[in-house]
C-alpha cells in the first residue's frame, strides 16, 4: 500500500470519528455577532443566550429605516439572518401544528378561488382590468405552450432525486425506482396503460417479469407529510406516486423548454439576481415574492389558463387526493410542492400574468426590452406594474408577501440575492448545530465568502478573521484541507498561496488538491433496472483516486484535479 493511500485512510478514520463539542455552536454564534458589533447584533445575542428563542424568531429588519446607508443595513441584516433558519432553537411552537394551520388556510383560499372561477358572474373581483388581464394571460400561456407530441412526452420523462410514496430514505436511487416503483393513480394509468409497453419495452418487460402482468399499484393519491423548515414551522409537502413523478417530470421539462424560448431560464437564477441589483440602483424594477405560491395554484385557475389538451395532460398526471393520517382529502389546489411540474407551472403562470400586466399598462423601455424575469415565485417586474400585478395576482388566488416584496426604497431581494443600492448584502445562515467536520467546513467557508463580499471581492474583511480562526482551530489539524472555491464545502476554501496545491505532472495542466466529502453506499447488481438507470441518465465520472469505506454515509478523501484556482485574497 502506498504512503499516499495510508495517509488518506488515516484522514478518513479521523473524519469519521470527529464530533464537534456542543459549546462550539454557542461560541460560533457569539463570535459572529461580536464581529458584527451593532445594537441589533447585541439584541440577537441576548435573546439567544437567555433562551428567548420565540422572540428571536420574530426579530426583523426594515430596510426603509436605513436611509441611504447600505453598509449599516448589511451588518444588521447579517445579524438577524444568522439564526433565522436555525432548526436547533428551543422554541415553544408546535411546528407541525403551525405548518398544517397554514396548509389548510391555503386549501381554503384555493376553494374560494375555485368557487369564484366556477361562477364568474357572481365574483366581486371579476371586473375592470382583471377581465382584460385574464384574457391576455390565457392568450400568452397558449402562445408559450403551443402544441406537443407524444414522443416529446415520453422522451422527457425521468426521475427526480426525491422520495415517492413507495421508495423513501436511504433506498432512494434511480436503480431502485426502475426496479420497484409501481405506484400510479388511476387517471394516469388509464392514460398510459395502452402504450407504456411500446414506449418502454425493456422496463415494461422487467416489471411484468418481476411482478406479473398487473404490476401496477393503484394509489388514491399523494401522501401529505412535513419536512423541517426552520425554528417556527415545518414545511408541508406531498409525496407523489412514483410513476406519476416520472411523467410529471416530463411535463415540467416540456414547460421549462418553452419558457426558455421566451427568455425565462429556469436552470439559472442569475438573471433574477442581476435585475435585483439593477432595481436597487435605479429603482426601475420591483422584486415580488408570494406567500405559499405552490399551495395557491387553484384547480379552476389552471383550467381557465391552460389550453384544453395541456390541461388534460397535467390533470391526468397529478394526484387529485391527498392522504392524511385522518384520511384522504380532495385537493382544491391543482398541484403541491412535491409534484414534478409545480415549479414550472407556477413560473409559467406568473410570467404570463406579469407580461399581461406590463402590456396593459403599456410600460416599455427601448433600452430595456425585457424587464420581466421569473424563477418560480420570485418575480421581477417594472416598478410601475407592481400594484396592478399584485391586484391581479390576488384575483388569481395568489397573495403577494409584503415582507419579502420590494418596490420602493433602495433594497431588492430575489433568488437568494440581497442588494441595497447595488451593494451585495447577502447574509450567512447557520441552520444546524455544528456536528461533523463538514459542518465546520461549511461555517468556515460561509464566513470566508461573507468577508470576501464585504471587501468588494478584492480581499477579505478582517472583522470576521477571529470568528473564522476559531472554527479553523476546532478542526483537527490533519483535516484542515485547503480547497478552491469551486470545490464547495469539501475543505477550507482558500486562496492559492494558502493552499499551495501540487502541480499536475506528465503534461497535464492544473493542480491537485485533497478534499473530504460524503458518499452513499453503492449497491451492485446485474438487473434490468441497473441497465435502464445507466442508459437513461448520463454517467458521471470521478476524476482522481478515491478511497471509501463501506457504510451508510461515510467520508472519503480524493486527489482531485482542478485546472484553475479561485483567489479569495488575503484577510485585511
Amino acid at each position: 500500500m502506498s504512503s499516499s493511500r495510508r495517509r488518506n485512510s488515516d484522514i478518513l478514520l479521523e473524519a469519521r470519528a470527529f464530533r464537534a463539542r456542543r459549546r462550539y455552536t454557542d461560541d460560533a454564534v457569539f463570535n459572529f455577532l461580536s464581529a458584527i458589533d451593532t445594537p441589533k447584533a447585541l439584541a440577537v445575542w441576548l435573546l439567544y443566550k437567555n433562551k428567548e428563542h420565540d422572540q428571536l424568531t420574530a426579530i426583523d429588519i426594515n430596510p426603509d429605516q436605513y436611509g441611504e446607508n447600505p453598509y449599516r443595513f448589511r451588518l444588521d441584516l447579517a445579524a438577524v439572518s444568522f439564526l433565522s433558519k436555525a432548526k436547533f432553537l428551543g422554541t415553544t411552537f408546535d411546528r407541525n401544528e403551525v405548518a398544517y394551520q397554514k396548509f389548510f388556510k391555503y386549501e381554503e383560499l384555493c376553494r374560494e378561488t375555485n368557487n369564484r372561477f366556477r361562477n364568474p358572474l357572481l365574483d366581486p373581483l371579476n371586473h375592470g382590468a382583471s377581465v382584460w388581464l385574464l384574457n391576455a394571460t390565457r392568450r400568452k400561456v397558449s402562445a408559450i405552450l403551443g402544441d406537443f407530441g407524444p414522443e416529446e412526452f415520453v422522451e422527457n420523462a425521468g426521475w427526480g432525486p426525491g422520495t415517492s410514496t413507495l421508495i423513501k430514505g436511504e433506498r432512494v436511487s434511480a436503480i431502485n425506482k426502475f426496479h420497484e416503483e409501481r405506484g400510479i393513480t388511476r387517471d394516469l394509468y388509464s392514460l398510459v396503460s395502452d402504450w407504456f409497453p411500446v414506449a418502454y419495452p425493456s422496463w415494461s418487460a422487467s416489471l411484468s417479469h418481476n411482478y406479473g402482468e398487473n404490476w401496477q399499484i393503484l394509489e388514491v393519491g399523494n401522501k401529505i407529510v412535513t419536512v423541517p423548515k426552520n425554528a417556527k414551522t415545518e414545511r408541508v409537502i406531498a409525496m407523489e406516486p412514483g410513476m406519476n413523478l416520472w411523467f410529471q417530470k416530463s411535463i415540467g421539462t416540456m414547460i421549462r423548454r418553452r419558457l426558455h424560448r421566451v427568455g425565462i431560464d429556469l436552470n439559472s437564477q442569475v438573471r433574477n439576481q442581476q435585475l435585483a441589483k439593477q432595481g436597487s440602483i435605479d429603482h426601475s424594477l420591483a422584486t415580488v415574492d408570494f406567500s405559499s405560491a405552490s399551495d395557491s395554484i387553484a384547480l379552476e385557475v389552471v383550467r381557465e389558463l391552460l389550453p384544453p389538451r395541456w390541461f388534460q395532460l397535467l390533470d391526468a398526471s397529478r394526484s387529485k387526493f391527498g392522504m392524511l393520517d385522518s384520511g384522504p382529502i380532495r385537493w382544491e389546489k391543482f398541484s403541491s410542492m412535491g409534484n414534478g411540474f409545480t415549479f414550472e407551472l407556477e413560473s409559467l403562470i406568473f410570467y404570463a400574468a406579469a407580461s399581461a400586466t406590463v402590456e396593459y399598462l403599456q410600460i416599455t423601455d427601448p433600452e430595456m426590452p425585457s424587464t420581466i424575469s421569473v424563477f418560480g415565485d420570485d418575480v421581477i417586474i417594472p416598478n410601475g406594474a407592481f400594484d396592478l400585478f399584485s391586484e391581479f395576482s390576488r384575483f388569481l388566488g395568489f397573495r403577494v408577501n409584503p415582507d419579502k416584496s420590494y418596490h420602493t426604497g433602495y433594497f431588492r431581494e430575489s433568488c437568494g440575492s440581497y442588494y441595497f443600492s447595488g451593494v451585495d448584502c447577502k447574509p450567512l445562515f447557520l441552520k444546524e448545530r455544528l456536528g461533523n467536520v463538514e459542518s465546520l467546513y461549511k461555517l468556515a467557508n460561509g464566513l470566508r465568502l461573507l468577508a470576501h463580499r464585504y471587501y468588494s471581492y478584492s480581499g477579505c474583511d478582517s472583522r470576521f478573521l477571529d470568528s473564522w480562526t476559531a472554527v479553523y482551530l476546532w478542526i483537527p489539524e490533519p483535516l484542515r484541507l485547503r480547497v478552491p472555491r469551486e470545490a464547495g464545502d469539501t475543505g477550507l476554501v482558500s486562496n492559492f498561496d494558502e493552499a499551495t496545491p501540487s502541480r499536475a505532472r506528465y503534461g497535464i495542466e492544473g493542480y491537485y488538491y485533497r478534499a473530504l466529502t460524503s458518499v452513499s453506499v453503492k449497491d451492485t447488481s446485474e438487473t434490468h433496472a441497473v441497465l435502464l438507470a445507466r442508459l437513461w441518465s448520463p454517467s458521471t465520472e470521478e476524476h482522481g483516486n478515491t478511497y471509501a469505506l463501506r457504510g451508510r454515509s461515510k467520508r472519503f478523501v480524493a486527489n482531485s484535479l482542478i485546472p484553475r484556482w479561485y483567489d479569495l485574497g488575503e484577510w485585511y
